[in-house]
């Protein structure tokens, strides 16, 4: 409707002509953000001459790099993942309070820059909300190749709740955690409740894949993944080196399917087989695996996967001793219990097609050998969720939550979504707004409004009185202020139907009145109407 077209680029407008003060809201409660699977910038430190270069993310050189320094071996005596270079250490930038590595995951990287965007939409949002870097916003990013119940893990998200709580004053602390990240927040949760509740007020999981990615991290297991696509992919890792680097990530293990969820629809591998019968013909069958039954197809397909790394050839198959640790993350979070002292809060994605079974092959082309699994183009068979996780699983968090909203999004896009920064704004006391209900309601209706409707001689007309009061302490910038003249301006929009049976046609008139006593009074009138054959 050409109304809503006008009234909002008139907001836009209303927004751009206000030079932008830095707002700081003493009273709110300290957040911390805790981003997913490979959503924290890493480091590598030459142990050697302490020289630090990024290893994740980067463009220039990005798959040498990603295979020199990120390639690792799990240690089932450690629960550690440790890197194939000795003299290697990997470690995550603190700049600006944990919120730098979390941010823009390629400061350097100019063009395209958004593809490489983590919460720096969010952290924006929160700091124009009145959040204050090191006081009440702060970031904890992680080594995510680890396991999310690794012990100094454990250690330093503790340290990291203290140093807050210290710096916020004494305050409770918000927590606002991403994709894996929520399994991170539940693990330590579960093993640390006592820790949990003495520092945590809310806990807000976004697209946490409670019950796994299954289809999403069989295809990863198989064939590797991209994190970025388009053209930016040309210059960044290959599926093949991230995949070799997947086998050995205990975080990645933890994302697969849950056996004992009960599904709606369980997910399944299935494999077009080209099978010999009795009479040595050939027969293609499909085949179809449980989740319990596709370790088997993982460890044949993966049986002879080698990589060469500084001339040594070195095997990766599918790590059953990995396997046994995913299996008791696992148990350690279906047992894992929200503090009474303590709200959750589950944003989960919807309406994105989402891989949940995976299927190799075809009728017409058959796999006759397992091992060719890693070097085929798989097929997904598709659920609702956010394109990454599905919504029966994000929805399934097994805790005593306040409430659980669903955004039409997908996995990344959902925390730059503006609806579910008005839903967090709500949940953090951060809006003052005790009417809002994001459970139901997603429209912000005007303080100030009056919207009238009649058709008349076979018109529609649609008139709107709106008024605002913009609230600032400064005066820097302010023409209008200092001219202490009344602005007043005005904006027409039409448009007729292709079939040239209908039209519509709008007009608005907006007056910006001199500021006064900190105020500013707006007022908008406009009328739009319409015809149709």
């Amino acid at each position: 409707m050409l109304l809503d077209e006008l009234v909002k680029s008139i907001e836009m407008w209303l927004k751009l002509i206000k030079k932008p003060q830095e707002y700081i809201d003493p009273n709110l409660d300290p957040v911390l953000l805790v981003p997913g699977v490979a959503g924290s910038i890493l480091n590598a430190v030459d142990d050697k001459t302490g020289r630090t270069e990024r290893v994740w993310v980067r463009i220039l050189g990005a798959d040498h790099e990603f295979c020199d320094k990120l390639w690792c071996r799990f240690d089932p005596s450690t629960g550690r993942t440790d890197n194939l270079d000795p003299d290697t250490s990997i470690e995550v930038p603190e700049d600006r309070y944990g919120l730098y590595a979390i941010d823009n995951l390629d400061p350097d990287m100019i063009i395209g820059s958004d593809c490489v965007y983590y919460f720096h939409d969010m952290i924006a949002e929160m700091l124009s909300w009145g959040y204050q870097e090191g006081k009440t916003l702060f970031g904890f990013g992680y080594d995510f190749r680890q396991s999310n119940r690794l012990q100094e893990r454990m250690e330093c998200f503790a340290q990291k709740l203290e140093s807050i709580h210290t710096a916020s004053g004494g305050k409770k602390i918000n927590i606002i955690s991403h994709s894996m990240g929520g399994l991170l927040v539940k693990c330590f949760m579960a093993l640390h409740s006592d820790i949990f509740e003495k520092y945590v007020k809310n806990w807000i999981a976004i697209a946490a894949p409670f019950q796994g990615a299954p289809g999403y991290i069989t295809s990863s297991l198989l064939n590797g993944t991209s994190f970025v696509h388009g053209w930016e992919e040309r210059f960044f890792i290959s599926k093949w080196s991230m995949h070799q680097l997947l086998i050995e990530c205990p975080s990645i293990y933890e994302l697969m399917g849950c056996p004992d969820f009960k599904w709606e629809h369980a997910p399944v591998l299935e494999i077009w087989k080209e099978k010999s019968n009795s009479n040595g013909e050939a027969t293609v069958v499909l085949e179809t695996y449980s989740p319990l039954e596709t370790i088997s197809v993982y460890e044949q397909a993966l049986s002879n996967n080698k990589v060469t790394y500084n001339g040594e050839k070195i095997s990766l198959p599918f790590n059953l001793e990995l396997l046994k640790w995913a299996n008791k993350t696992r148990e350690i979070l279906c047992h894992a219990k929200i503090p009474d002292k303590v709200k959750f809060y589950n944003i989960y994605g919807t309406n994105y097609k989402t891989p949940h079974s995976v299927c190799y092959g075809s009728q017409n082309a058959p796999i006759s050998d397992l091992q060719q699994l890693p070097f085929i183009q798989s097929e997904y068979i598709s659920v609702d969720g956010d394109g990454t996780v599905p919504t029966e699983s994000a929805k399934a968090d097994g805790l005593n939550a306040e409430a659980r909203v669903g955004v039409p999004g997908d996995h990344r896009g959902i925390i730059c979504d503006r609806h579910v920064f008005r839903v967090i704004k709500h949940w953090l006391r951060a809006d003052h707004d005790p009417y809002y209900n994001p459970i139901n309601d997603y429209v912000i209706l005007p303080t100030a409004c009056d919207i009238k409707r009649r058709h008349k001689k076979g018109l529609d007309v649609t008139s709107l009185r709106e008024e605002w009061e913009i609230v600032s302490e400064s005066q820097d910038g302010d023409e209008n202020a200092a001219s202490g003249k009344e602005k007043v301006g005005s904006i027409s929009l039409s448009h007729v139907g292709g079939d040239n049976t209908t039209w519509e046609e709008a007009h608005a008139t907006v007056a910006v009145h001199p500021k006064s006593e900190g105020k500013q009074h707006v007022e908008l009138n406009a009328v739009s109407v319409s015809a149709s054959a």
